[in-house]
């Protein structure tokens, strides 16, 4: 085989992957179309107890850490602040419409180490799982940058009803 033909082969099957790899993530953003949550904002007058500096890493399917939701908004990782306050926790995304999860939609707060391919010291994210808008319930992990994992769990956790309250993974 010539120079020119294994550079023709190697060419080809590149382009193929790189076809194969956009064709799945337009498959993944068809079927996660949907927007899970629609934008607001906390109340002017609401009652805050903490806001943090974070890096969203990605939401999942509850039980499926490594299937990432390609919904609008929340497909890729991002700097973001979440604002945990008695009337909900408030998501800023840069580049992204806030939007505000109510304490009944907050299913379970708590630690993880893993989500798609972010794996970090035990405990290091925030794995907050919630109902969607449809009624699907959703994990998103987030990765505190000026505080620990932990004190933001605590702040969502102490918002929750007794019954709502999460355990550390």
């Amino acid at each position: 085989m010539t120079r020119e033909g294994a550079l023709t082969i190697i060419v080809a099957v590149a382009v193929g992957l790189i076809g194969l790899l956009v064709w799945a993530w337009w498959r993944r953003m068809r079927r996660d179309a949907v927007a899970l949550v629609h934008p607001g904002e906390l109340p002017a007058d609401a009652h805050v107890r903490g806001s943090y500096d974070v890096l969203y890493v990605a939401t999942t399917r509850r039980y499926a850490p490594l299937e990432r939701i390609a919904a609008p908004g929340m497909g890729f990782r991002s700097k973001a602040t979440v604002t945990v306050a008695d009337e909900g926790v408030a998501v800023a995304m840069t580049g992204q419409e806030p939007f505000l999860l109510a304490p009944e939609q907050i299913v379970d707060v708590s630690q993880s180490t893993v989500a798609i391919d972010r794996v970090v010291e035990p405990g290091g994210l925030t794995r907050l799982t919630w109902r969607t808008d449809a009624n699907t319930t959703v994990d998103s992990y987030f990765r505190p940058q000026d505080a620990s994992a932990r004190a933001l769990a605590d702040a969502v956790a102490a918002i929750l009803p007794p019954t709502q309250t999460g355990t550390a993974a």
